[in-house]
């Protein structure tokens, strides 16, 4: 799923300016499941910035809502009357939600509450790492369902870059080799064979080097 953090509240009070109804709109998927901006992290940014207005004397309003999904424009329906009430709307969807919701409310400034940082899955509570670039070219089936491309810190095709020391990444040490994880798994399942095919220069038009990215399922259009 995507995954972010949540800006610092300095930065979040830079953003709202001299707003005075403030709406912090809190997303139920993504964001939510990353302890980022689900409903307990709307209500607690909303408590902090209503403190933090009452510290300083400034005159604000500040409510808090959730919408299951930002990113889908029947979703964000629901919270029209609230959207419209503001005058400054905190997203802390990701920048997709953000994005969707200045679009249905192009009257209301929705501003950023989080940092989206990538597509990744959690290891243990409260710990989240990256897996996928959303690249458009998946080539999991030849590296044993782990992704190079996101997983290895120079994005190799074709096995280890040589800088890699006892299964450790030679950027970030604390990371494990990509492709040294690749061989065992590829080793395990007794398809080593795979390793050893030479994979072509990768072509980034699948993926956002290529410009702006649009899947059109002509059989579900309405």
């Amino acid at each position: 799923m995507i995954r972010a953090q949540q800006k610092p509240l300095v930065e979040i009070e830079s953003l709202i300016g001299q707003a005075k109804n403030v709406l912090v709109l809190g997303c139920g998927t993504c964001t939510a499941v990353c302890l980022a901006g689900g409903e307990k992290e709307a209500r607690t940014l909303a408590a902090a910035l209503r403190v933090s207005a009452q510290i300083k004397g400034v005159q604000r309003e500040v409510r808090h809502s959730l919408v299951q999904r930002q990113c889908e424009p029947e979703f964000v329906r629901e919270v029209e009357e609230e959207a419209l009430w503001a005058d400054v709307i905190v997203s802390l969807a990701c920048g997709i939600g953000c994005q969707v919701m200045n679009e249905r409310y192009p009257e209301r400034l929705t501003v950023p509450g989080v940092n989206t940082c990538f597509l990744g899955a959690p290891i243990e509570h409260g710990v989240f790492d990256e897996r996928c670039q959303a690249c458009g070219d998946c080539i999991l089936h030849l590296t044993g369902g782990i992704c190079p491309i996101a997983r290895c810190a120079k994005s190799m095709l074709n096995g280890p870059c040589g800088g890699s020391q006892h299964g450790k990444c030679e950027v970030n040490p604390s990371n494990p080799c990509a492709w040294q994880l690749i061989y065992e798994r590829l080793l395990s399942l007794n398809k080593l064979e795979l390793i050893s095919a030479i994979l072509p220069a990768k072509d980034w038009r699948s993926a956002r080097d290529g410009g702006q990215r649009r899947i059109v399922r002509e059989d579900v259009r309405l």
